[in-house]
């Protein structure tokens, strides 16, 4: 039983790294990518303030205080779902380029991939945050990265061509 849950829950790391990486490019136009180049801004003080503050008030509840995420986080809770990854140092949320953060925190996986049975428990903050309010919350996140990893999402940034 273990081994199939293993297997379960790479198969969904593995799809979902396939969709977002595939499909992407395809449900975002120039025009809305223009709103995405150059998002976070992790040494704006008031920026990041803000930032706190939503990030506080809209994601910290499963997301952790702490940036630290739900525990078991990579593997499949009881209803079936992948428990909310930490966005400090110790998870992927720096593995990913400003344009996508913005976009996954904004449209959700699903819109993006056009899969429409896929669930999750991430709530979709088109309708409930502004787009500088979603800046202001990745920009705080990535603020608290050691610099090394601010360095390495630079450095990603600039290889995939979404940030100025």
């Amino acid at each position: 039983m273990a081994h199939r849950n293993s297997t379960v829950r790479l198969g969904i790391i593995l799809l979902t790294g396939f969709v977002i990486t595939s499909f992407t490019p395809l449900v975002w136009s120039d025009d809305q990518n223009a709103n995405a180049e150059a998002l976070l801004k992790p040494n704006e003080t008031a920026l990041v303030k803000s930032g706190m503050e939503t990030y506080q008030a809209q994601c910290a509840l499963c997301h952790g205080n702490n940036l630290e995420g739900q525990s078991n986080w990579q593997t499949l809770n009881s209803d079936g779902f992948l428990p909310a990854p930490p966005h400090d140092e110790t998870g992927h949320t720096w593995h990913h380029a400003d344009d996508l953060l913005f976009k996954l925190t904004k449209f959700g996986i699903a819109k993006l991939a056009g899969l429409k049975d896929h669930k999750t428990s991430m709530p979709i903050y088109e309708e409930t945050l502004s787009d500088d309010e979603i800046i202001a919350v990745l920009s705080y996140i990535k603020s608290t990265w050691p610099k090394k990893l601010r360095d390495r999402h630079d450095q990603l940034n600039q290889r995939t061509g979404k940030a100025k």
